[in-house]
């Protein structure tokens, strides 16, 4: 069964549940989501039904609309945890702790190869979004809101000198973007590697043309003498 994302699992260990019937009401939602996402990497998103889903969480047929209106919903559920992702990554570019492009390499990681990701989910789901328009208007409103977040930390990392100030910040963004979500198709389509390692290794060929001429210069320094 699919596992739920990084950081819905983060999210729901820290989330506040006072009583037993929120904890409750939690469990039944965590496993509707998790019978979902393991029927559309089986079966498809248009040849699973709100019953099959219901059936598999051992549930009642109307309790998946307590928790998720249409299983439109549940795309979106997923697709807002790589956006609330994205938040946390922007805030703790923001907080100083560490470089700005060790933050945005942990999230592209993240983002595009969770190895927990099964290529059937990420072909159903790729599959839901060209087949239905209202699933794509949804898309595009999130991908308009990932690129905004990404382009501001683009922006911090042009502030502190780490990326180069020749291309605007949301273009960065979009490239990256762009680039990023064509290696998660590639790897659903011919899942002949771990998604998370590809993607890394892909980002340390990008992420020099990223930087400025000093931090390059700097970088190559620090190989030389660890060598």
């Amino acid at each position: 069964m699919p596992r739920l994302p990084a950081a819905a699992q983060r999210a729901l260990r820290e989330a506040p549940l006072p009583n037993r019937r929120a904890r409750r009401s939690a469990s039944i939602r965590e496993r509707l989501f998790r019978s979902s996402l393991q029927l559309f990497a089986e079966r498809g998103y248009q040849k699973t039904t709100v019953e099959d889903i219901t059936e598999a969480a051992d549930v009642g047929k109307g309790t998946f609309f307590n928790y998720f209106p249409t299983k439109e919903h549940v795309l979106a559920t997923y697709g807002e945890e790589r956006v609330a992702a994205m938040e946390r990554a922007l805030d703790e570019a923001r907080s100083g702790k560490r470089p700005v492009l060790a933050v945005l390499k942990d999230l592209i990681a993240d983002l595009a190869g969770q190895s927990s990701e099964s290529p059937g989910l990420l072909r159903a789901i790729f599959a839901a979004h060209l087949s239905s328009a209202p699933i794509r208007a949804h898309l595009q409103q999130r991908l308009r809101r990932g690129r905004r977040l990404m382009a501001e930390i683009f922006a911090l990392a042009q502030e502190t000198g780490e990326v180069r100030r020749d291309c605007p910040a949301a273009e960065l963004a979009r490239l990256t973007h762009i680039i990023f979500m064509g290696v998660t198709i590639a790897w659903s389509l011919n899942p002949d590697s771990v998604l998370r390692k590809t993607s890394e290794e892909i980002w340390e060929l990008l992420s020099p043309n990223l930087r400025t001429s000093k931090t390059r210069t700097a970088r190559h320094s620090r190989r030389h003498t660890s060598s």
